[in-house]
């Protein structure tokens, strides 16, 4: 079983999860980097490029998931050094750092409240996000070409590659890709027909929408829309932080397909 709600920290989500042992769960790419909290142990999940198959390991988990861009700053770790992988804290920083915070979430009256708390007090040491990193994220969330973007934004083509890797795991053509795959199966999965939601979310036509949901999510938008993909252990289709179904409406779609 899985459930979320938003965070008090700014663009970020906490989570839980109970797997019911109905088989692995595939958690989709979405641009967002997890701090984790399992049988006693942090964990951060790293940006994912393609689905993670998650085997479903016994007992509860508990998660908060950062806006795209905000993790880096608050664990000290560039999003690209653990892009598709899982790692330990104590992995990532000194033992003492980490025992220290791995206490303070256990000592919590539950799992999920201590890593929010936490998260809360990581960002008030880190400071504001850089505002720079939110600009590329809505710029490539409303179809800007990525030239384009770096245009916009002052900054040239590979500098905004620098950064976005450091930030998100990945160059901004990736960024975009797995934002907009997220937007699609938000909107498929309140019920909006293929064809439309290929439509409204930037892609030629279904069949390109598929064929990203293939390469991206390794399975088929029916297997998705049946219940066999999600964000988390039990979760099914997710969105990403921030980004309702209603706004991509009101944009009337996103213009432009590869990006």
């Amino acid at each position: 079983m899985y459930a979320e709600w938003g965070s008090r920290l700014a663009g970020a989500v906490v989570w839980t999860s109970s797997p019911t042992g109905s088989g692995p769960g595939r958690i989709l790419p979405d641009g967002c980097m997890d701090l984790l909290w399992h049988d006693g142990r942090l964990l951060v999940a790293g940006p994912d490029t393609r689905a993670y198959v998650n085997e479903g390991a016994p007992g509860p988990w508990a998660g908060i998931r950062f806006y795209p861009g905000t993790a880096p700053a608050l664990l000290g770790v560039p999003a690209d050094a653990l892009r598709d992988r899982r790692v330990d804290l104590a992995d990532l920083w000194p033992a003492t750092h980490a025992r220290r915070l791995t206490a303070r979430v256990n000592a919590a009256p539950d799992p999920a409240t201590g890593l929010e708390d936490a998260a809360l007090s990581r960002a008030a040491e880190a400071g504001p996000p850089d505002p720079l990193l939110g600009r590329i994220v809505a710029a490539l969330d409303a179809g800007r070409p990525v030239a384009g973007t770096a245009d916009a934004l002052g900054i040239g083509a590979r500098t905004l590659h620098r950064r976005s890797l450091a930030a998100f795991g990945y160059g901004p053509k990736t960024l975009a890709r797995v934002r907009r795959l997220q937007r699609a199966l938000a909107l498929a999965r309140e019920g909006t027909p293929l064809a439309e939601t290929a439509a409204l979310t930037g892609y030629a036509d279904q069949a390109h929408l598929a064929r990203d949901v293939r390469e991206l999510a390794g399975t088929t938008p029916g297997e998705l829309l049946r219940g066999q993909g999600g964000r988390a252990a039990g979760a099914e289709l997710a969105p990403p932080p921030c980004e309702r179904v209603q706004d991509v409406r009101d944009r009337g779609g996103i213009q432009g397909t590869d990006v």
